[in-house]
């Protein structure tokens, strides 16, 4: 049995419909991540978890028990916010024993507890500090030090990082994955973020328009998006569509928009005539000098539009012979100076026939 059930939850604004029939398992020790673009209905299926907002439909269910009517102070779950919400008039010590306080934990037990969460998020020796005393990223470590102190069986973790500048973030995000494999707590956490949540979680659920998309692994989210907006949303993605002109033992051909004849391998049963998109990955396809071998199946002549230096790598848009787009992307690892296609430079694209995978909507 799942650690936490969400079976069937709706929950409306008048006649917004902000979480439409979502049903998600969450195990024990898992890293689960909500993730999707704002008004996606993240927050608030996380806000229902906490018990700040209540579904209008459907049950959500912590180790088999109903959490409805459950005010928030009696669940055993606890919240971090972007924000931080400390106490700026309690030292950090002070703030991470309150929910102990709160909680009538022997006064002779709270020290012990407090160092050893302090220790858990690295903040030994900050203890006598106050908020304003902390960086931006000590705060964050504060808030979650608060939040575990009590062991709860399920954290979760509202944009944590999103105030913080990119390098900070990387740093917490490296801090957040060793904490949570030390501490064994369940994490459920909510970003738009796509990176973030491809760096974090075991598992990923992207939320669209209330409902959810697909859940699944993150190179799975990645690799093999079921849908046209997940392929869209996660990472830089080109979708092609097109209409089937043969399938001939799992190789099926597709005359492409703009493009042309494409071979993709796929195991759907597609027959010639059904239209079909395929997500095809930028760095799975590769850039070339014009008539440069490279035993690929696919092959497309062009020229460079668009191109933007990203330090690891260069994306190039190349707007091809038939008319089509193709964002593809090189890498700047060859010794020397990195030598650039230029804007207007005749180039050819081509990738393997299983670099594309099918969309199933």
């Amino acid at each position: 049995m799942a650690l936490l059930e969400i079976r069937d939850v709706v929950r409306r604004f008048g006649d917004f419909v902000a979480v439409d029939h979502v049903s998600i398992d969450i195990n024990a020790g898992e890293f689960f991540t909500l993730l999707g673009p704002s008004g996606c209905g993240k927050t608030t299926l996380l806000r229902m978890i906490a018990g700040f907002d209540l579904p209008d439909e459907g049950r959500i269910l912590l180790n088999g028990e109903d959490l409805a009517g459950k005010p928030p102070e009696q669940r055993p779950v606890r919240t971090v916010f972007q924000s931080y919400a400390l106490f700026p008039h309690m030292t950090v010590e002070g703030n991470v024993a309150f929910p102990l306080k709160m909680a009538h934990v022997p006064a002779s037990e709270i020290p012990g507890k407090v160092a050893a969460a302090l220790e858990d998020v690295r903040l030994s020796g900050f203890g006598k500090r106050l908020p304003n005393e902390l960086s931006g990223g000590q705060k964050q470590r504060v808030a979650i030090a608060r939040a575990l102190v009590t062991h709860p069986p399920l954290l979760l973790l509202d944009e944590p990082l999103a105030a913080l500048d990119a390098k900070l973030r990387e740093e917490m995000q490296i801090e957040l994955i060793t904490l949570q494999k030390e501490v064994g707590i369940t994490f459920v956490y909510v970003t738009h973020d796509q990176t973030e949540a491809l760096a974090l979680s075991h598992r990923i659920a992207v939320m669209n328009k209330g409902s959810v998309e697909q859940i699944d692994e993150p190179s799975r989210i990645y690799g093999f998006p079921r849908s046209r907006f997940v392929a869209d949303f996660i990472g830089h993605c080109n979708v092609l569509s097109g209409r089937v002109l043969d399938n001939r033992e799992g190789i099926v051909g597709i005359d492409m928009e703009g493009l042309g004849p494409v071979k993709v391998t796929t195991a759907s049963g597609c027959r010639s005539g059904d239209q079909a998109t395929i997500a095809l990955r930028p760095e799975k396809i590769r850039i070339r000098k014009p008539d440069t071998p490279d035993g690929l199946d696919n092959h497309f002549g062009g020229s460079v539009q668009g191109m933007l230096y990203m330090g690891d790598v260069t994306v190039y848009m190349v707007h091809t012979d038939a008319g089509g787009k193709i964002e593809t992307l090189l890498a700047n690892s060859g010794s020397g100076r990195t030598r650039f296609f230029e804007i207007g430079d005749r180039v050819e694209v081509g990738w393997a026939a299983d670099a594309g995978h099918f969309l199933e909507s």
